[in-house]
């Protein structure tokens, strides 16, 4: 799978420490910055992953800062974009049996290592439920298209 992988200066760390257990689980980590711990603006970083994502580029995409927040709300403005903060592991299977989570974003300062990673491998590993979900996301998507033609 081709995930796009970007951070802010907070989650710099957090970041590589992803790309590192993506290489290792057979996956095809993409590093789209930032490289440096030089303040930069999340919502930059949230468009590059989520036009990538959207226009399928990449299959999916994970954001770190601070507290995975603004990653979530920024990445969220992009029609087809479903994102959210995973910061324990029913969230991570919730996120993909119900919502078909395509955006990870995971908090850099407040959970530990050890709890992304397990994050991380249930959200990559659990599947979209499907059936009643799919009606909600398709009603989703129709909010989205409201909006654009607004």
């Amino acid at each position: 799978m081709r995930i796009s992988v970007g951070c802010d200066h907070r989650g710099i760390a957090v970041k590589k420490q992803i790309i590192e257990w993506l290489n290792q689980m057979g996956q095809e980590p993409i590093d789209e910055g930032t490289h440096s711990e030089e303040c930069v603006d999340y919502p930059d970083i949230a468009a590059v992953i989520g036009h990538k994502v959207a226009d399928g580029s990449v299959d999916r995409g994970i954001l770190v800062c601070s507290t995975g927040i603004g990653m979530a709300i920024a990445a969220n403005k992009i029609p087809g974009i479903r994102a959210a903060t995973c910061n324990n592991e029913v969230a991570a299977e919730m996120s993909r049996r119900h919502n078909d989570l395509n955006v990870l974003c995971v908090a850099a300062d407040l959970i530990g290592h050890r709890n992304i990673q397990r994050v991380l491998e249930i959200w990559l590993s659990t599947d979209f439920d499907g059936g009643r979900h799919a009606r909600r996301l398709d009603k989703i998507a129709a909010l989205e298209q409201d909006a654009a033609e607004t």
